[in-house]
């Protein structure tokens, strides 16, 4: 077992192919992406490393069920996190967004994804520069800064290797 495991939610798919970049260029020290429906909290628990990724839905919402999702995703995972100790794991956020589709609620699932991770005692590393974006609103943004790598697979999908390899650059240091 490496030491990062690689989680996400999907529902078009979007997201399990950032997340198979992501472990692409980490190699080794990362196990192959699994999606958060095919996995047991103990499981997930096991990495001292999380690298954890979610596009947004609707109105800000994570997938899953009460998303209109087909499977169990994020929307479901996420309460078991409520009382999971992550104390002394290292967590970095990525997610997807459509900021011409939902101004108004641009990557915001990462927020809930954020509170529970930091509501547990997890570190999260990787904050990413609100530049470059057009949006009116993101639940994820603090003080000019997404609190995890955001990326627009829909309009600015040109960006995505160049921004998925300096982010990763950003945090190799606190995560290797």
């Amino acid at each position: 077992m490496a030491n990062i495991g690689i989680f996400f939610g999907s529902d078009t798919g979007k997201t399990r192919k950032i997340a198979k970049l992501i472990q692409q260029k980490l190699g080794d020290v990362a196990d192959a992406p699994v999606n958060i429906n095919r996995t047991s909290l103990e499981t997930f628990l096991s990495y001292p490393v999380l690298v954890l990724g979610t596009p947004t839905l609707g109105d800000g919402q994570l997938p899953g069920l009460a998303a209109g999702c087909e499977n169990e995703s994020w929307g479901e995972f996420i309460d078991q996190l409520a009382d999971a100790n992550l104390s002394g794991k290292i967590v970095a956020l990525f997610g997807l967004g459509d900021q011409q589709g939902y101004p108004d609620n641009f990557a915001s699932a990462l927020r809930p994804l954020y509170d529970a991770v930091v509501g547990s005692g997890a570190q999260v590393v990787g904050e990413w520069p609100g530049d470059g974006y057009d949006f009116s609103f993101s639940a994820a943004l603090e003080a000019g800064k997404f609190i995890g790598l955001v990326l627009d697979q829909d309009n600015q999908f040109d960006l995505t290797e160049e921004r998925v390899a300096s982010w990763l650059e950003q945090i190799k240091p606190q995560i290797l």
